[in-house]
């Protein structure tokens, strides 16, 4: 399964009333909760927790990860206007799970790629581990790496800006 179809079910379940999402085809398993409710008075009952958030509940609970998000992207937007790009030809790279950041296939090989780096959209430029599978991530768009917003190894949520590619 390819990750843009992962991220396609993602949207989807994101967008739907559904709670709990579970797939399995050929060997592969993919199993969704979601923490929001159906209403306000509903949000405030205790959160469910995701496969991936549930061995890290007590250091990060779930209920905070939602408003963190668009504190995250608010800060790569920053981060881009410090940089002097403008959104008209900047994307951002969003991390597609929680996980585990890695720029490297190993870690006795190097980065996938560096700031300056030209890609391509369909060009691997780092990988999130997650419950011991790891996801290749794409550019998603021909451009040039501008920043690397992650450190190697560094946990990273759902949404997460990863990189910022300036497009042609």
């Amino acid at each position: 399964m390819k990750i843009q179809e992962i991220r396609e079910i993602i949207k989807l379940v994101d967008g739907s009333s559904i709670n709990e999402f579970t797939y399995e085809a050929e060997g592969t398993k993919i199993k969704l909760k979601k923490n929001v409710g159906v209403s306000a008075e509903s949000s405030a009952a205790a959160p469910v927790q995701s496969a991936a958030a549930a061995p890290q509940a007590p250091a990060a609970p779930a209920a905070p990860a939602a408003p963190e998000a668009p504190a995250k992207e608010e800060k790569a937007a920053d981060q881009a206007a410090e940089t002097g790009s403008s959104d008209a030809n900047t994307h951002q790279i969003l991390s597609p799970m929680v996980g585990t950041f890695y720029q490297s296939p190993s870690p006795e090989e190097p980065a996938y790629v560096q700031v300056g780096t030209k890609v391509t959209a369909d060009q691997v430029v780092c990988i999130v581990e997650a419950m011991k599978l790891f996801n290749e991530i794409e550019a998603e768009v021909d451009g040039e790496i501008a920043e690397i917003l992650v450190k190697d190894g560094q946990l990273v949520e759902y949404g997460q800006p990863l990189f910022l590619v300036k497009t042609n």
